[in-house]
Formats: structure tokens, C-alpha cells, sequence
């Protein structure tokens, strides 16, 4: 894929070219990322959304956005003795995250929870609601569900805000630098 990508009925711009409507962490990263490959400037892009529709559901609905294109990001952690580990866990809105059976293997942790809202949006620098796996902090994993890996599929998330949201396509989300490609890491509802 080539260009930049559209979905629904969002004004999709360049998402480097918009500054305003990404998380610091978000822009940082992109602009790491986009001096190593230069799709990254051609074919991530950005949409400002009423920040009351930045949920899922409610955005899909409004925008007429497909829900296999949604890239829900969950942030989960475990202890493994003293050593906690975090991860970014990033599935298809049509699945969930099986936090309880494979992300605890793949965290090789006793227990994973979802970590609280306040210290995932504090320790990401980003908004509830919008946080990304773009940006994350450099100790967190960040898991992608193979889905975003199949040619052709486009990655609808977060931007670090709620008043706006990314697309890239999936291949290119599975080809970001810190990205660990998972078979399975999301369940059927």
C-alpha cells in the first residue's frame, strides 16, 4: 500500500504534517520512526475527531468505520519476583485480548491485570481513551495481533489524544521497531 490511507468519513491529512492533533510522546516517536522508513511520512495519517466519539463503538458508528480495522490498545502488567513487566497489548475491536492465558505466558508473569488508568496515562504521556502503541515507553513491550500483519488491512488507534485518531496500514504498525507480532494474542467475542 502506498499513499495515504483512508477509512469512513474522516478528513485524513498526513499525521506528521499535524502536530496539534498528537500526544508528544506520539509525535516524537513518529518522527524517529519516519527518519528509518520513509512510509511512516507517507502513509500515517491523522483525522481530528469529536473527542465524545473517541470511543470505539461510538466512532464506528458515527464514521461508519469498520471494527476489524480498529486497534485497540490495552496496557497490561505483571510481576515476575521484584521485576514488574508491561505490555502493550493490540487487537482487533472484533476480539479481546486474552490477557489471563497468553499474555501472562508471553509476559511470563503468575497474573496480568490491566494496568490502572491513572499510571498507564501518566507513565505514556497520553490521554485515556487515546493511548497508543505508537510512543509507548521504551521498557513496555508493545504485542500486535498478526491480523494488522495480513496485506491490505489498515490499523485505526489512538494518537495519544481524544480529539483525534491515526491509521496506517497494518503492515506498516507491524513493521514499527518495537512491535512483537503475535499469532492468537486476540480472541474471538
Amino acid at each position: 500500500m502506498s499513499g495515504l490511507p483512508t477509512l469512513g468519513d474522516l478528513d485524513w491529512a498526513p499525521a506528521l504534517e499535524h502536530p496539534e492533533l498528537l500526544a508528544a510522546p506520539v509525535l516524537d516517536a513518529l518522527h524517529t520512526w519516519a527518519a528509518d522508513d520513509a512510509r511512516v511520512a507517507e502513509q500515517v495519517a491523522v483525522a481530528e475527531i469529536d473527542p465524545d466519539h473517541a470511543d470505539t463503538a461510538t466512532l464506528n458508528d458515527v464514521h461508519g468505520l469498520p471494527p476489524e480495522a480498529s486497534a485497540n490498545c490495552v496496557v497490561v502488567a505483571g510481576r515476575r519476583g521484584e521485576v514488574e513487566r508491561i505490555a502493550a497489548c493490540v487487537v482487533t475491536a472484533t476480539t479481546f485480548a486474552d490477557v489471563n492465558t497468553r499474555v501472562r505466558k508471553l509476559l511470563d508473569v503468575r497474573k496480568a491485570s490491566f494496568l490502572p488508568t491513572d499510571r498507564a496515562t501518566a507513565e505514556s504521556g497520553m490521554e485515556y481513551g487515546g493511548i497508543t502503541p505508537v510512543g509507548l515507553p521504551a521498557r513496555w513491550r508493545v504485542l500486535v495481533d498478526a491480523r494488522f500483519a495480513v496485506p491490505g488491512t489498515l490499523a485505526l488507534m489512538g494518537s495519544g489524544v481524544r480529539r483525534s485518531k491515526l491509521l496506517m496500514p497494518g503492515e506498516l504498525l507491524c513493521a514499527m521497531p518495537v512491535v512483537e507480532v503475535i499469532e492468537g494474542l486476540g480472541v474471538e467475542r
